[in-house]
């Protein structure tokens, strides 16, 4: 969906985020390598020490490039838990919550960019509501994709969901 669009200005904000599209794809990166880094260390009640660092003079296409890569390397530690394995991610999470967790990060900060582009594109609802199921069962009922949205403060569901200032996850699991 972005690639396309890369000779647009990346500087300008993502949607109501604080960030720039730029910077936005830098985070989705960085979020999926350490997802993977989670999940291939399996830390019991932390976090890995390091962070993912996209060069400042790195081209929107180039961030893409190293999106991709840490979605790759998300792909792979995801395919290798055993399913009784736990990581730490606010407390010990199975890979079906890392997954979770990768898909929104790409989806929701993907329409994030669209907005700041002004490119009309929404998630896909299959996505949508697979990670409502993992990661907001409690979510209320209706369009996955306007929920997810909702869930994750974008926008205003209806009357008795405003937009939220601040949203959690469920993400551990027992």
């Amino acid at each position: 969906m972005l690639a396309p669009h890369v000779e647009q200005d990346w500087e300008v904000r993502a949607g109501s985020l604080e960030w720039t599209c730029w910077q936005t794809a830098e985070h989705i990166a960085h979020d999926l390598l350490a997802y993977a880094g989670q999940l291939a260390a399996t830390p019991a009640d932390g976090y890995l020490q390091f962070d993912l660092v996209v060069r400042p003079n790195a081209s929107a296409l180039d961030v893409l490039e190293v999106m991709r890569a840490c979605a790759g390397l998300l792909c792979a530690a995801l395919d290798s838990a055993p399913p009784d394995m736990r990581a730490w991610h606010f407390g010990p999470t199975d890979a079906t919550g890392f997954a979770a967790m990768g898909m929104n990060e790409v989806y929701i900060h993907t329409w994030d960019i669209c907005q700041g582009l002004g490119l009309p594109w929404r998630p896909p609802a299959d996505v949508c509501a697979a990670v409502l199921g993992r990661l907001r069962p409690d979510a209320p009922p209706g369009n996955p994709v306007d929920v997810l949205l909702w869930a994750t403060g974008r926008i205003r569901l209806d009357d008795d969901h405003p937009r939220q200032a601040s949203w959690v996850f469920r993400i551990a699991v027992d």
